[in-house]
């Protein structure tokens, strides 16, 4: 599995890298999330709504875990973080295989109830604002995927 990377200057770069990437989702999408509280998720997760054609502000799902947004596809944004069982059944596979690009902060928590394939990013805190987002393909679709957004 290879992995890309890309370096953004500011919460803007991070946005705009976002919603280039959201251009090229399809519907079964799914990408995962990981970084440090206030690393830049809800931040880079807002730039995919905005490329996903979605008015509604985006804001992190910490206390409702998911949360639906209607856009040119739905948006499904995950966080896990406060998951009391990692296998308690919240019907992820529905939202996985659904119509929209599921999103899902803290993704190492369910580890076993993500699809075979996804794409993984992490990002990570280089500066005030710099930020180094890690994307690792898991599967052909995600590495064909990479290849475009990042060319």
């Amino acid at each position: 599995m290879n992995q890309f990377e890309i370096i953004t200057y500011s919460p803007e770069e991070t946005n705009l890298f976002a919603d280039k990437l959201a251009q090229y989702l399809m519907p079964g999408d799914v990408l995962t999330l990981e970084g440090d509280l206030g690393a830049g998720k809800t931040t880079f997760t807002k730039g995919l709504a905005k490329g996903l054609g979605i008015k509604r502000n985006v804001n992190s799902p910490t206390f409702t875990i998911i949360k639906e947004y209607k856009g040119r596809l739905p948006l499904y944004h995950m966080d896990v973080y406060r998951l009391d069982d990692s296998a308690e059944d919240l019907g992820f596979d529905e939202y996985f295989n659904g119509e929209g690009v599921t999103v899902v902060e803290w993704a190492h928590l369910i580890e076993e109830q993500l699809p075979e394939q996804f794409l993984g990013l992490s990002i990570l805190r280089e500066g005030d604002s710099e930020r180094k987002i890690l994307l690792k393909p898991h599967g052909e679709r995600y590495e064909k995927l990479c290849k475009d957004v990042l060319s």
